[in-house]
């Protein structure tokens, strides 16, 4: 396995711990996965999963507390705030409050 894919994985694994209705950081999932200051590839590697991942991706957000603006579905809506939506995770002035909603490994 090259070290790619090994990142790839470390990053990965960290992100299916995620719990339903909490979200974390890139640079968290970065830190958590020994690759500390590496929040850019975290990005990366969710945006480059397989369209039928089961990977709650959409629980990753950014140190603002904004989603992702890029992901829509064939109805023009935001599919991560959808889905963060059905997990009871609210947006408030168009951010998501770490303080309620953010995991503590």
């Amino acid at each position: 396995m090259n070290d790619t894919n090994e990142l790839q994985r470390q990053i990965l694994e960290v992100v299916a711990l995620i719990p339903f209705g909490k979200v974390a950081t890139y640079g968290q999932i970065a830190k958590l996965a020994g690759l500390p200051k590496h929040a850019r590839l975290v990005g990366t590697v969710l945006k480059n999963l397989d369209e039928g991942s089961h990977l709650p991706w959409h629980r990753v957000i950014n140190s603002q507390g904004k989603v992702s603006t890029i992901n829509l579905d064939e109805n023009g809506e935001n599919q991560q705030l959808k889905l963060l939506k059905n997990e009871g995770i609210l947006l408030e002035n168009h951010k998501i409050k770490l303080k309620d909603y953010q995991w503590i490994f």
